[in-house]
């Protein structure tokens, strides 16, 4: 597949014209034109683009890509030892930001809770990227949190309102990464539970003083399932021999 039949098909998937993102959302560096082997991954960190490297493939394909909004100007320090490696082995680099948060099929949010066995009851807050349903029967906050550890291979941080882990917990709110900020959105939702990938100060005070618990589940465990679901798709619809490299995060 050439890189541009590549990239209008996954523009057409992931439809990332229409967000307002912090980062630019498709190719962000040039590649071969010929694309036969992919291999997606969470972050364009050093460690993947080696990895790369190592597997001779042809392109990356990240949910955090190597630019953003707010960064500092220069390509300097690790910056230029990245982007020198794609260009000397002229890897292409692709990344979907709020796109692969959202994906009603593919997306982060949607693939945590088709694994999880949530049902989804309905979206929220900015560009609807937040999910919101029901587990499949009531259950401790205790066995939620392990279901997630086996699941994520990471235990989650756990803010426990009044009733400690023994809470009863029925419905709940997600989104995955760090989507802290949204916990005020999960309140007015009025679920027993709101899960993302990272906390903040201020996240255990609205968690306890609103009845809500909070489970902080880890930036990279959370937002692995859309690059991972993204690889199965390409590898079942192209020709492209396409797979999902996991490389740990220490900080979850």
């Amino acid at each position: 597949m050439k890189r541009d039949e590549l990239g209008r098909l996954l523009e057409n998937l992931l439809e990332s014209a229409k967000f307002d993102d912090y980062s630019p959302n498709g190719l962000q560096v040039e590649g071969r034109a010929e694309i036969r082997r992919v291999i997606t991954g969470v972050t364009a960190s050093q460690a993947l683009i080696d990895e790369a490297i190592r597997r001779k493939v042809d392109a990356i394909i990240v949910h955090h890509g190597l630019f953003w909004r707010n960064d500092l100007q220069g390509v300097i320090g690790y910056r230029k030892r990245r982007l020198a490696a794609l260009l000397i082995h002229d890897i292409n680099l692709f990344a979907y930001h709020l796109p692969l948060d959202t994906h009603p099929d593919l997306g982060n949010n949607a693939e945590w809770g088709r694994v999880m066995d949530w049902q989804v009851e309905g979206r929220f807050g900015r560009q609807s990227l937040g999910f919101y349903g029901r587990l499949p029967a009531p259950c401790p906050l205790r066995a939620l949190a392990s279901r997630l550890e086996a699941v994520l291979r990471r235990a989650p941080l756990i803010v426990a309102p009044q009733g400690g882990e023994e809470r009863m917990i029925s419905r709940l709110a997600w989104c995955s990464g760090g989507a802290q900020g949204y916990i005020e959105d999960a309140v007015a939702l009025g679920v027993d539970a709101f899960l993302s990938g990272e906390i903040s100060e201020q996240t255990p005070h609205v968690a306890l003083e609103s009845g809500l618990a909070y489970l902080a589940c880890g930036h990279h465990a959370s937002e692995r399932f859309g690059v991972m679901a993204l690889a199965n798709w390409l590898a079942a619809q192209t020709d492209i021999a396409c797979e999902f490299v996991d490389l740990p995060n220490p900080a979850g």
